[in-house]
């Protein structure tokens, strides 16, 4: 464990000491972590990538891999909702996005890639694209 502080939680420390009162923390925990941490192995065949992005939807991660440089951004919308015959006395929404684009040493055969999103892990299957050989051209 870092026994280092960060600049905002010695701020954190001071507010909740000085103004306990005024020193409110949202109530959806943490907002996104500001990098998906990943995972890359390699295969001869393929890369193989495990991206983590907890708490959010299939539908708000964005892929794209243009040659061999992959991208990825998600996005979260996190709202209270208010039920019939409830009176809300504070309501806090969090909106946010997060991106990581990194290189592969090798280009992506984008035809077969293939990505899966489960219990807040991203799994992509991102073949190599195969190299032609020089081919020789027929002189006419």
């Amino acid at each position: 464990m870092n026994g280092l502080m960060t600049r905002s939680s010695l701020l954190d420390d001071f507010f909740k000491d000085v103004a306990p009162g005024f020193y409110v923390k949202p109530l959806h925990g943490d907002p996104l972590p500001a990098q998906i941490k990943v995972d890359v192995k390699e295969t001869p065949e393929a890369y193989t990538v495990q991206a983590e992005v907890p708490g959010v939807a299939k539908e708000d991660i964005y892929l794209s891999i243009e040659g061999n440089v992959v991208t990825l951004r998600a996005e979260v919308r996190q709202q209270d909702v208010q039920k019939e015959g409830e009176k809300v006395l504070r309501s806090e929404r969090y909106y946010g996005s997060v991106s990581r684009s990194f290189q592969m040493p090798q280009d992506i055969d984008n035809a077969s890639a293939k990505a899966k999103y489960e219990n807040g892990v991203l799994l992509l299957t991102l073949p190599k694209k195969t190299a032609t050989a020089g081919q020789r051209l027929v002189i006419e």
